[in-house]
């Protein structure tokens, strides 16, 4: 007969799970025994032992604040855009949308676990999660998501000087929020939703300097690029839970496309991704590759990385799927460095 044993997650719960088939249901990442106990369910709802997706979350936030400062570099003869395009100013705003996408990631992971928690708890990687496991009431978890939510209002409300605009567009992303936790009931291609909701700061960082004088040549292709980006990373991802999926109906693209065609589809994504990148760079004045080579060669150089996922990745490796995962934050570190790196051959 199997043997059983109890798993301690994090005080004050735990599991029980078979001892015969020790396949992890999400490990922490981060430590966060720093905290109360009894905060420590709340911190699990949130993933704030996961910090990765606050990260995929905020990159598109930076890349776009970056890209926006550009114009105002190449205008810097003027007093007003020289101060507006200090570092401190751009460190400011930076430091704001890291805060924005740490409360807000957590708020999305809350509402996520609402919504699916009666299939999460028949999901072997996420079977102990607060909700599913029942170690928190959904009376509790609303009354975190509202906090959440609140916290992010004032992050949002602190987006001057152009707070109307931003907050119009900030309102403009919360149907995705709420919406994409449902997709994998209704759609094939729930990884795309994702990716139009994890990509909003691609428009956020831009109206943040710019107001709602959006330049949709340069925005446009960014946020493209990272909803092709999140269609990759968020596949394989998806890989980790498509035996469970497939069993509760539920539906995803590592499902669609299949053993045999994720790496192509996904090799066609990390070109397209590219692309628009060097798309972006070219609109916002970078000029040609020789004129800003460490844009065009960083974004490149995330492209490759993106690649190496895709061709080194086992599909059914939930250890090697997640690891490839997890390096996502590299691709976006390196983008995010081509756009200053970009921004400094402007000065």
């Amino acid at each position: 007969m199997p043997k059983s044993s109890t798993l301690k997650l994090e005080e004050p719960y735990t599991i029980t799970k078979d001892t015969n088939n020790m396949k992890p249901s999400e490990p922490s990442i981060h430590n966060i025994s720093y905290l109360p106990p009894s905060l420590h369910p709340y911190a699990h709802l949130a993933r704030l032992d996961k910090p990765i997706g606050t990260m995929l979350l905020l990159h598109p936030c930076l890349w776009s604040t970056a890209l926006a400062y550009t114009p105002l570099l190449s205008n810097a003869t003027v007093a007003t855009s020289a101060a507006s395009a200090s570092p401190l100013a751009f460190t400011i705003l930076c430091t704001k949308f890291a805060v924005g996408s740490f409360i807000m990631r957590g708020a999305g992971c809350t509402i996520n676990d609402m919504w699916d928690a009666k299939y999460d708890k028949q999901v072997t990687r996420t079977k102990s999660r607060p909700l599913a496991s029942g170690v928190l009431s959904y009376n509790q978890a609303w009354v975190f998501l509202s906090a959440q939510l609140t916290a992010g209002l004032a992050v949002l409300l602190s987006l001057e000087p152009h707070l109307q605009d931003c907050f119009i567009w900030g309102a403009a992303s919360l149907p995705l929020v709420g919406m994409y936790p449902l997709m994998k009931r209704y759609t094939n291609y729930p990884q795309l939703v994702l990716g139009l909701t994890f990509n909003w700061g691609a428009i956020m960082g831009w109206v943040a300097v710019h107001g709602n004088n959006v330049d949709w040549s340069v925005v446009g292709p960014l946020y493209a690029s990272g909803v092709c980006w999140t269609l990759i990373y968020d596949t394989l991802y998806a890989h980790q839970d498509k035996a469970d999926d497939a069993k509760l109906g539920l539906k995803s693209t590592a499902l669609t496309f299949g053993e045999d065609g994720t790496k192509p589809v996904l090799t066609a994504l990390t070109g397209a991704a590219w692309g628009c990148w060097m798309l972006a760079g070219h609109n916002v004045g970078f000029g040609d590759v020789l004129d800003a080579p460490l844009y065009y060669g960083g974004v490149s150089a995330a492209a490759a990385h993106l690649l190496w996922q895709v061709y080194t990745a086992d599909l059914n490796n939930v250890e090697n799927l997640a690891h490839r995962f997890r390096s996502n934050n590299t691709v976006g570190w390196i983008v995010f460095a081509s756009c200053v790196g970009g921004n400094l051959m402007m000065i």
